[in-house]
C-alpha cells in the first residue's frame, strides 16, 4: 500500500519519540524508606531516619547551659513585679469583663509560645531544630499533658481552676487539630492558654511561677530550668 510523504514523516516522528522514551529505564524505589537526590550528579539513595518520640517533660528537660556560660544581669525595671522580658501588657484590672475566653486564648497561645521558643532558644540550633522542639511543647496534646501534671500537683488556686472552667467551654468546631487530639484535649488545652493570658494581663509574676512548674526557663536569665530548681532546693 502507498504511503503519502506526510504519513511518512509522521509515523518516522511517532517512532522517535517511542523509542527515546522507552530507551530511559524507570527507577524504582523498592525502599520506602530511601529517595534518591536529584541534586547529586550521581544519584545516590539517601535514608530518612524516622524521629524518636519523646515526652513532654523530657523535650523540656533538654535546655542546656549557654555555651558561653555567661549570665545576663538583673534589670532595674519591672512589670507586675516580673523581671522585664515580655512585651507590656495593658493594664486591665478584670479582663473577663472586656474580653470572652476565646480572645484571652488568643492571647495566652501567643505567650506560651513565647516561653516555649525562648526556652529553646539555648544552645544555639538550626531553625528546624527550634521548630522540631518548639512544635511539640505547643501542640494540644503538650498543652494537656502539663496541665494534667498542674491539677496533680495541686498548684492553681480556685480562682485560676474557675478560669480554666471558664476557658474550657470555647466553642471550637470541627477543626483538622479536634479530628486528631479529641474535642476534650483541645478544650482543655485552650483552658490553659486563656488562663495564660489572662495572668499575662493581671499577674505575670504568677504566670512566671505556673510557666517554671511546668518547666519553662523563666525571666531574663539564660540559666536552664533545672539549675533554676536545684538552686531553689539548696
Amino acid at each position: 500500500m502507498a504511503v503519502t510523504g506526510t504519513g511518512l514523516v509522521l509515523n518516522l516522528v511517532s517512532l522517535s519519540v517511542s523509542a527515546s522514551w522507552d530507551a530511559k529505564p524507570i527507577r524504582k524505589i523498592t525502599n520506602p524508606n530511601t529517595i534518591p537526590n536529584p541534586s547529586l550528579k550521581n544519584p545516590k539513595a539517601t535514608t530518612i531516619k524516622k524521629k524518636e518520640l519523646i515526652s513532654t517533660s523530657d523535650l523540656l528537660k533538654l535546655n542546656h547551659t549557654n555555651p558561653t556560660k555567661t549570665k545576663v544581669g538583673k534589670v532595674d525595671e519591672s512589670h507586675l513585679g516580673c523581671e522585664r522580658w515580655l512585651p507590656d501588657a495593658p493594664e486591665i484590672k478584670n479582663p473577663r469583663s472586656i474580653y470572652n475566653a476565646a480572645s484571652l486564648a488568643y492571647l495566652g497561645d501567643c505567650i506560651y509560645e513565647l516561653y516555649a521558643r525562648r526556652h529553646f532558644f539555648f544552645p544555639p540550633l538550626s531553625v528546624e531544630e527550634y521548630n522540631d522542639r518548639v512544635m511539640a511543647v505547643v501542640r494540644c496534646e503538650a498543652q494537656d499533658a502539663l496541665l494534667k501534671k498542674l491539677l496533680a500537683d495541686d498548684f492553681l488556686s480556685v480562682e485560676e481552676r474557675d478560669i480554666l472552667r471558664w476557658g474550657k467551654n470555647i466553642n471550637t468546631g470541627k477543626t483538622k487539630t479536634t479530628r486528631r487530639a479529641g474535642a476534650a484535649v483541645y478544650n482543655r488545652a485552650s483552658s490553659l492558654e486563656t488562663l495564660v493570658g489572662h495572668l499575662y494581663l493581671t499577674d505575670a509574676k504568677r504566670l512566671e511561677e505556673i510557666m517554671l512548674r511546668m518547666g519553662f526557663s523563666t525571666g531574663i536569665s539564660t540559666q536552664p530550668i533545672l539549675e533554676e530548681n536545684e538552686n531553689k532546693t539548696k
